[in-house]
């Protein structure tokens, strides 16, 4: 298997993401691409990964029944903006 590009979708677990990774496909009865998602558990050594992210996963030995994939790099990051205090009357 090749190295696949996805967005984490939940970070719940210690050192588990969930991935979602969109493949596209032509449909010949249809005449058109079509996108299908799939849901891979990723292993995150340092628990780096947030909801949002692209990440880079690779192939590796089983871990777990369901984890067979690993992070190896943060593509980009999701931008996360802190909420702000409107303590003064603004709105």
């Amino acid at each position: 298997m090749k190295p696949v590009v996805g967005m984490v979708i939940r970070n719940k677990m210690q050192k588990s993401v969930v991935v979602a990774v969109d493949r596209l496909f032509y449909h010949k009865v249809y005449n058109r691409y079509v996108t299908r998602t799939s849901k891979f558990m990723a292993h995150d050594e340092q628990n780096r990964c947030n909801l949002g992210d692209r990440v880079k996963l690779e192939p590796t030995r089983p871990l777990s029944k369901r984890k067979h994939w690993i992070v190896v790099d943060i593509l980009k990051k999701y931008k996360i903006y802190p909420p702000t205090a409107h303590g003064d009357g603004s709105v």
